[in-house]
């Protein structure tokens, strides 16, 4: 007030007392809000650097529901992952029990055909006896001597061998008693070129090798000559002849191995895709990549998924194997080739359908109704694996953000987990379930399904893991925002406690002193009175 007029030391004591108060009017709101910046003129740069340190971490909190619920979306799709799979090896074991019930078929579907000395060793039993022949001159054919034959006349030394066994061609005196032919221990067979028959020289006559020939060659084989051909001929269909030696070609022949033929080598049975196998062609003979053992064809019949079986009489009946007991072999195009029609190794083609077990079809029809139910089961619990309106079993896409400008974000993409999209379908009865193949084929199918299951249950792990890991970033981030912020703004509570008692001391002796400085003043007052 102007019309007052202090003394410059209580002036200069009032102004100690005002800044005192002052300072202790700041120590107690410091005191009181715990903060040492209280607004931009406590410090500009330390209130708008926190306020933006803190205006983040707000930001960032606000994100941190909607992370919340991505966790729980995913949560939820593994849930029902989890829970499809197990509905999944449900399906698989019913299908096995499928697998393991009674064939649906009391007869199998089947063709036959019986082949005379058809046994499991040998289908194809020969028909036609190993038989080779040459040709020779006339003078051979005669039967009166061997002096002539194609090549040339034989002379000592030349050899002819029969399976195994030698005749040798031999000269010497002709003397009486001489034989035309002698057979050593080993079965060996000489043949003397000349011989004294009855005293008088002569030549050996074709009958001496005849007898030698078909003795080597088996019971009943035959060494004939006519009309300049030298035949020999096995007497079992089941012998074969070898021969070699240096007088064959004076007989016309060439040395190896002759076998018995069947008139049925050469045939071929063709088989036609059945449910999904490859076409096939089966030989039937002794050559090379033919069949003529039942173990053999029944090694080719297995890509077919058949069977074949031949009994005592030589009954060769191929069927179906249990895997395809419901395919029918009468069926169009599906048996065929050379050895199928009249005159021919499976004569006119007769084929039979399958017959079906009643009590066995109605115990898959069964099954096919317990298969049906869990497939319900996988349609309703994939579209109940929701949260929030969100379904990542159904298609949904789950979008995450994770910063507050919005440039770190996730796109998760949702499957379709209806059986559909697990490549599964409800079955029909009489028509599912009918054989080991179709159920094997199930099988497959469910099999990938669990494969596909827990590949997407691996990739909503992986991606879960992500979306906590930044659940945890951001909590911390939101720590750190605001622990930074309060560094700026809040004030130290001891320090300004201890300021406050200092401030409170300071301005009672500022108030002592303003006193003793007004003394003065009331010494004239005394005067005065």
């Amino acid at each position: 007030m102007s019309g007052i007029t202090l003394s410059s030391s209580v002036r200069q004591n009032l102004l100690s007392l005002q800044s005192t108060a002052d300072l202790l009017s700041t120590t107690q709101n410091r005191l009181a809000t715990g903060n040492k910046v209280n607004s931009a003129l406590d410090s500009p740069t330390n209130f708008f650097t926190a306020q933006g340190l803190n205006n983040r971490a707000g930001d960032i909190n606000n994100l941190l529901d909607g992370i919340g619920n991505g966790v729980q979306i995913l949560q939820a799709a593994n849930t029902g992952i989890t829970s499809l799979q197990k509905l999944v090896d449900s399906a698989k074991s019913i299908a096995n029990q499928a697998l393991q019930a009674t064939s649906g078929y009391s007869t199998k579907s089947q063709f036959s055909t019986t082949i005379d000395g058809a046994t499991a060793e040998t289908l194809l039993a020969p028909d036609t006896a190993a038989t080779l022949t040459g040709s020779t001159v006339a003078t051979l054919a005669t039967g009166s001597d061997l002096s002539t034959a194609a090549g040339g006349a034989f002379a000592a030394g030349d050899t002819l061998t029969v399976n195994g066994k030698t005749i040798t061609f031999a000269t010497g005196a002709a003397t009486a008693g001489t034989a035309a032919s002698v057979t050593d221990a080993d079965g060996n067979v000489t043949i003397n070129l000349t011989y004294d028959n009855a005293g008088t020289s002569d030549q050996s006559t074709t009958a001496t090798l005849k007898a030698a020939v078909e003795s080597l060659a088996g019971a009943g084989s035959s060494f004939a000559i006519a009309t300049n051909a030298v035949t020999i001929t096995a007497g079992d269909k089941s012998t074969s002849i070898t021969l070699g030696g240096t007088a064959l070609s004076k007989l016309g022949l060439t040395a190896g191995t002759t076998v018995p033929t069947s008139t049925l080598a050469g045939q071929a049975l063709t088989i036609g895709a059945i449910d999904g196998s490859a076409a096939q062609t089966i030989t039937f003979g002794s050559g090379a990549g033919q069949v003529n053992t039942l173990d053999d064809l029944n090694k080719k019949l297995a890509n077919s998924n058949l069977q074949a079986s031949v009994n005592k009489d030589g009954k060769l009946t191929i069927q179906t194997t249990n895997d395809e007991a419901s395919f029918d072999l009468t069926a169009s195009g599906i048996i065929g080739g050379s050895a199928t029609g009249a005159g021919k190794m499976f004569g006119v083609l007769n084929t039979s359908a399958p017959v079906e077990d009643v009590n066995a079809q109605n115990t898959r029809a069964g099954l096919v109704a317990q298969y049906n139910t869990v497939i319900d089961q996988i349609k309703t619990t994939a579209a109940d694996a929701s949260f929030n309106g969100v379904n990542l079993l159904n298609g949904d896409t789950l979008a995450l953000t994770f910063n507050e400008t919005g440039k770190s974000k996730l796109s998760i993409s949702g499957v379709t987990f209806d059986p559909a999209g697990l490549g599964l379908e409800s079955l029909t009865k009489g028509e599912d379930f009918l054989d080991n193949a179709a159920t094997n084929k199930l099988l497959t199918g469910l099999n990938n399904a669990s494969s596909t299951l827990r590949s997407q249950a691996s990739a909503f792990g992986s991606n879960l893991s992500v979306v906590q890991m930044r659940q945890d970033f951001s909590k911390q981030m939101i720590n750190v925002l605001q622990t930074g912020a309060s560094n700026l703004t809040l004030a130290d509570t001891n320090e300004e406690a201890a300021n406050s008692q200092a401030l409170s001391t300071r301005q009672s002796i500022a108030v002592s002193a303003l006193s003793l400085a007004n003394q003065s003043q009331q010494g004239v007052l005394q005067l005065l009175r």
